[in-house]
């Protein structure tokens, strides 16, 4: 798996609060219901991504998450390095120290190119264009690990 149960957690939570429209302040439980996740868990993280500017919060009666600002302005890199770091560097596929063009090991020039792909995905994907017309649609997906993976 390319991201950690944790980042995956986040995008879904960040997609569901964009179908919900941009004013829309949705409780952790609904969110935790819609998506079929831990409350607990799922809380943890909407808190970091408040934190951190992509979400704002309230308390009280109405209160909830919604989005910092509008989806198609919101980069999937903006949730997901949260959590897991998207290297600028492309790692060695097979773990080498020294792995470069000029000393590649022997997926190197396959992987670049793939690595590079993702993180180019991350990085000029909204989350607008996985919901533009802001309806994100959930089918409960089965949590097969611990909420580490």
């Amino acid at each position: 798996m390319i991201l950690s149960q944790t980042a995956v957690y986040a995008l879904r939570a960040t997609l569901c609060l964009a179908g919900h429209g941009p004013a829309a302040r949705v409780r952790v439980d609904d969110i935790a219901e819609q998506l079929s996740v831990p409350r607990n868990y799922l809380s943890k993280i909407l808190h970091a991504l408040a934190r951190a500017g992509v979400l704002t919060s309230s308390r009280g009666p109405g209160g909830g998450f919604q989005l910092a600002r509008p989806a198609r302005e919101l980069m999937l890199s903006e949730v997901v390095e949260q959590f897991d770091e998207l290297p600028e560097e492309s790692g060695c596929l097979l773990g080498r120290a020294v792995c470069s063009d000029r000393d590649p090991c022997a997926a190197h020039h396959r992987w670049k190119d793939v690595s590079l792909s993702v993180k180019e995905f991350f990085r000029e994907t909204s989350i607008g264009d996985l919901s533009p017309d802001g309806a994100a649609l959930f089918t409960p997906i089965e949590h097969t690990g611990t909420p580490e993976d």
